[in-house]
């Protein structure tokens, strides 16, 4: 049965009955047959490179990681790094052969398949475990030295459950590296931007695609399979690490690349990535 979409007499506001999780599982396995640029895998001759100590990784879309976020780098041999909803077979194979201990934990069963694609093809280890990103409970605490996450949080209504479970299942002295929509992004009308190219405010902010759609523009969501997405505040993704208990060590933004297309990025940084330290 698919979303049942009703509205509450009293106030007129729309009430949907949907597993958001479930939803947003199967529309990143649609992207994964649609050849999404985001579900596409590296090839062997970035893999080779990697082995070679000759790699970058993205947490936004274009700007690479800087070199100093990742310890010990190019050799990562010893850092055992969880890839949080980084399936899709592109960062966990290049860690993996540059020497860390990779598990890559994804809402998606066809995004962690590209992951195993990418391992079975050159020959890495790589752990993928599918699950919900606001619930690591199936590892224990201190298991990891690095979590990676990149741009993904904007699929779920709280990031906060993300960062209390990356803090937990850190060691000590480790760093989460995160990538994030810039909440500004959302105020915009997405359908105008994309077909039309032009800029109008219309949502408030926090922005949610359950709340602020309207019940024919959530209805043609549905029917497409399109990820539901969310935006947070500020107080919520910087101030919600630091209540986590990290510290915030690093920042930069980043915009989509000229063949995406994306109207806002001509004015303003669409995202931005964070790197914060669990203290030790």
């Amino acid at each position: 049965m698919g979303p049942q979409l009703r509205d509450r007499a009293t106030h007129g506001e729309r009430r949907i009955i949907l597993d958001i999780r479930k939803y947003n599982e199967k529309a990143w396995d649609k992207k994964v047959t649609e050849n999404s640029p985001w579900t596409l895998p590296v090839d062997k001759e970035l893999v080779a490179k990697a082995r070679k100590g000759q790699w970058s990784i993205v947490l936004t879309p274009v700007k690479p990681v800087p070199f100093g976020w990742f310890p010990g780098f190019p050799d990562m041999t010893g850092c055992k790094i969880l890839g949080l909803a980084s399936g899709g077979g592109q960062q966990g194979p290049i860690l993996s052969a540059a020497g860390a201990t990779v598990t890559v934990f994804d809402n998606s069963p066809a995004q962690l398949a590209q992951d195993r694609l990418v391992a079975d093809r050159d020959n890495l280890q790589i752990n993928t475990v599918v699950g919900d990103m606001t619930d690591l409970s199936c590892f224990d605490n201190a298991s990891f030295d690095l979590i990676f996450h990149p741009v993904s949080n904007c699929f779920i209504a709280d990031p906060e459950p993300v960062w209390r479970e990356a803090f937990r299942v850190l060691k000590p002295g480790g760093s989460l590296l995160s990538g994030i929509m810039n909440p500004d992004y959302y105020v915009f009308d997405s359908q105008k931007a994309e077909k039309e190219g032009l800029l109008e405010v219309r949502h408030p902010l926090p922005y949610s695609d359950m709340n602020h759609l309207t019940k024919s523009e959530l209805s043609t969501q549905f029917k497409e399979r399109e990820a539901l997405e969310f935006s947070h505040t500020m107080e919520t993704l910087v101030g919600g690490q630091i209540e986590a208990g990290f510290q915030l060590t690093g920042f930069y933004e980043d915009r989509f690349g000229p063949e995406v297309g994306d109207t806002v990025s001509q004015f303003m940084p669409v995202c931005f990535a964070t790197k914060v330290h669990k203290p030790g």
